[in-house]
């Protein structure tokens, strides 16, 4: 089992810069596959970003391609998620999301919001 928790959310402006982090325990965390989610209010979760095993592989959904990117620091057990030049459309809850073994392990959730 992996076990997330998010940290890093808040409250910016627009054009400001946030970053995300998302500690993993439990099993070994340079062989699962990590990505953010996010859900804005009354809307479905979306995919943000994710990154492979090694953290050379890495893809992003266009709505924040050039803004936002996605790290993994294996030895700390911790994926980044760095966001810059906010927008009040990123303003959403951000989940941290593990794949591994064909089972799919979810963060709490840490909130996001911008303002105009």
């Amino acid at each position: 089992q992996v076990q997330l928790v998010e940290s890093g959310g808040g409250l910016v402006q627009a054009g400001g810069s946030l970053r995300l982090s998302c500690a993993a325990s439990g099993r070994t965390f340079s062989g699962v596959v990590m990505a953010w989610f996010r859900q804005a209010p009354g809307k479905e979760r979306e995919f943000v970003a994710g990154i492979s095993r090694s953290g050379l592989s890495r893809g992003y959904a266009d709505s924040v391609k050039g803004r936002f990117a996605i790290s993994r620091d294996n030895a700390k057990n911790t994926v980044y998620l760095q966001m810059n030049s906010l927008k009040p459309e990123d303003t959403a809850v951000y989940y941290c999301n593990g794949w591994l073994g064909g089972h799919d392990y979810w963060g709490q959730g840490t909130s996001v919001t911008v303002s105009s």
